[in-house]
């Protein structure tokens, strides 16, 4: 079986956390990976943004990331990339013609690749699989007034993809239905692929790791850690976390916390400075720090070395930090949206806020923070839990979704003229 993967508007060797990489780029690498173990040849087709990648790049034995030309290099906003997409449908097809290479299944990647998926699935008559990731429509549904809204242009082409893929794999039982209530997808298309895990890597401390984890760091070993994980924009609701932390204080000015911002800049509206700004504006500059985004094999470091990890978002797929999070051994303290209820046990693994208002968040935090001996609980069972969500199950269950979807007949003209289209 050899499969094209298509994550054009961001490179699965990204590192995630800022610009646009983020869970998305987590989840493409680890299942990629995972296919190519079991014997899959994955070829994974991303945006080229320096001349220096070269074109292939071999990640490991089947599995390969194809770095396609398609506009300069630089420049060129997320917004501004579907004015390169039929450059991007053209170096694919070039590459698989110079290399004479047939692929079995297309599986697109968020509404860009899936709009290239889509041409590609009946010029090279092969069935397409896509995973949205994010949906225009729910996002709008749930962003905050003052965010910028999804275009309409965006919808469209969703609505496109979904009615001409041949699977559609979301994370959660929420992403089914809300492709059938937005955008009226058949539910018999729809299959529910739970992501995972490095289980692995992300591993629990010992007192000692937790304690090194903080030198490296330089956290002070006597405070209580609040971790953020991710891309600092305003989906992410990084500013429900840092107005929190003032609520906090001004319960107790002398409370000995610190809460780490760990991840980059997206999105036109966000920079650290805004978040930075806004902590000195309430007071809280001191208790606030913003470190750069890491590697997994850093990341670790991070996760262990905090007492808690909020994820506030207003929306997420599925979650991937908090995942990571517990098989660090770390508590969660998430909203209660999209797929989070399935990524923690509430009142179990950590706590879910019904909103995202920061005095509740403070509330929230302030159960945890104080109560030493519940707090361990929950780690210790965010382990186990952790444990049920690996790369190497949704590789498994993608195979099979593959073979189901290479058995589906692709209409030729013939069959198309008889059938109306």
């Amino acid at each position: 079986m050899r499969i094209a993967m298509i994550s054009m508007h961001t490179s699965p060797l990204e590192q995630p956390g800022s610009g646009d990489a983020g869970g998305m780029n987590v989840y493409v690498l680890n299942t990629a990976r995972q296919l190519a173990r079991r014997g899959i040849e994955v070829d994974v087709f991303t945006l080229a943004t320096r001349p220096s990648q070269g074109e292939i790049v071999e990640v490991e034995e089947g599995l390969r990331v194809i770095n396609i030309v398609a506009g300069p290099y630089e420049g060129l906003s997320k917004e501004e990339l579907p004015t390169q997409l039929a450059a991007f449908a053209g170096g694919m097809i070039t590459f698989a013609r110079c290399f004479d290479l047939d692929y079995d299944v297309i599986h697109s990647h968020y509404w860009l690749s899936g709009q290239v998926g889509w041409l590609l699935r009946d010029l090279w008559e092969v069935p397409l699989v896509h995973t949205a990731h994010t949906l225009a429509a729910v996002k709008n549904a749930h962003r905050t007034a003052d965010d910028t809204q999804e275009s309409e242009a965006r919808r469209i082409c969703e609505q496109q993809i979904v009615d001409n893929a041949d699977l559609l794999v979301v994370n959660t039982a929420q992403e089914t239905q809300d492709l059938i209530e937005h955008y009226d997808a058949p539910p018999e298309r729809i299959v529910v692929v739970s992501p995972g895990a490095d289980t692995e890597l992300f591993t629990p401390g010992t007192d000692r790791n937790t304690e090194r984890s903080r030198r490296l760091l330089g956290i002070p070993l006597h405070m209580k850690v609040v971790a953020f994980v991710g891309r600092l924009q305003k989906f992410k609701g990084p500013e429900v976390l840092v107005r929190a932390t003032a609520e906090l204080i001004k319960r107790d000015p002398f409370r000995n916390v610190r809460v780490i911002f760990c991840g980059g800049p997206s999105g036109a509206n966000a920079t650290p400075e805004t978040y930075q700004n806004l902590a000195r504006e309430l007071g809280v500059e001191r208790y606030v720090r913003f470190i750069a985004p890491r590697p997994p094999a850093e990341l670790v470091a991070v996760y262990q070395a905090a007492d808690i990890v909020a994820v506030p978002s207003y929306n997420e797929s599925f979650g991937l930090v908090a995942v990571e999070a517990q098989a660090s051994g770390t508590p969660v303290i998430a909203a209660r949206v999209g797929g989070l209820p399935i990524a923690v046990d509430d009142g179990e693994t950590g706590l879910l806020v019904d909103n995202h208002d920061p005095e509740a968040w403070a509330d929230a935090l302030e159960q945890l923070l104080d109560n030493d001996e519940r707090r361990i609980a929950m780690g210790e069972a965010a382990v186990d839990h952790a444990q049920n969500f690996s790369w190497a199950a949704a590789a498994t269950q993608l195979e099979a979704i593959y073979a189901d979807a290479m058995s589906i007949q692709i209409p030729d003209c013939h069959e198309r003229r008889a059938a109306g289209y």
